[in-house]
């Protein structure tokens, strides 16, 4: 394994670069130094919003690019870089379906911000942890002056069991990702993260040799294909420990630190660095 070829690092979130805690550990961002001295860009994937994003990342928001919505939303500073959106039509259909799921809250992530209907204080809470920018609204078929990024469906019971076996019909025509034990995304086929980052492994003529990414869940496994060095977490769902070429620590035995650490070690000891 050599890691000292690699000029891009691509990391999920949630269980994955943050702990159960949903925290940013301090020695990442020490390493995100060293990374920009080593020339190395970063991205940040995750279903998450945007906004949620650059604020758990607020110190390296401007040296960084965002992966956001699972691919539907690329961003590098304050420019758009990419954006992958479901019509009008497409999105009031799933609204239809989603919307009679039994014991489900449905979200419309938009562009400018995330809508919800009042689905009371205890979902709010957990929503505002990975969304930075909503809004309540009376009705979500409403909405028209926004993008439709993605479709966002939470169960408490479980996204696996009670959400994905009434929605996997739609797979030939949308992407139907099962994100996290208690969500669900439904997005345009392009909206993925492996898209997102191929595209951007283009633009900046980095091939998928020199690219290592980090994940933990189904809504990084087309993200896994698009490096040579793809590690899963410990704690990460079967199907991603299936695909991954490596494997790391948990998230909360800072995993995607320990890579790192070893990566910018094994490029340092090439470039003749002392350390």
């Amino acid at each position: 394994m050599d890691l000292s070829q690699i000029k891009l690092v691509a990391t999920d979130m949630d269980g994955t670069l943050l702990n159960s805690k949903g925290e940013v550990s301090n020695h990442f961002f020490e390493l995100f130094e060293e990374l920009q001295e080593l020339g190395v860009t970063f991205v940040a994937a995750s279903g998450r919003q945007y906004y949620s994003i650059i604020h758990k990342l607020d110190q390296i928001k401007n040296d960084m690019i965002v992966i956001a919505e699972n691919g539907a939303l690329t961003m590098q500073k304050d420019k758009e870089l990419q954006t992958t959106e479901i019509d009008r039509k497409t999105y009031l259909d799933l609204l239809d379906i989603a919307k009679n799921l039994q014991g489900s809250q449905v979200i419309l992530c938009g562009r400018k911000k995330a809508y919800i209907e009042n689905y009371g204080q205890d979902f709010i809470n957990m929503l505002e942890e990975f969304y930075g920018r909503y809004e309540i609204v009376e009705d979500l078929s409403q909405i028209v002056d926004d993008q439709y990024l993605k479709i966002a469906i939470c169960n408490q019971k479980g996204s696996e069991k009670y959400l994905y076996p009434a929605l996997k019909h739609l797979e030939d025509q949308l992407k139907v990702k099962v994100s996290g034990e208690v969500w669900l995304d439904l997005s345009h086929n392009n909206a993925n993260k492996g898209y997102a980052l191929q595209n951007l492994q283009k633009n900046l003529r980095i091939s998928i040799d020199e690219t290592m990414v980090f994940g933990d869940y189904n809504n990084d496994l087309e993200m896994m294909s698009q490096a040579k060095y793809s590690f899963a977490m410990q704690n990460a769902h079967p199907n991603v420990k299936a695909v991954a070429n490596y494997s790391t620590k948990s998230n909360d035995e800072n995993g995607v630190e320990y890579m790192l650490s070893k990566m910018i070690e094994a490029k340092k000891k090439k470039q003749g660095i002392e350390f």
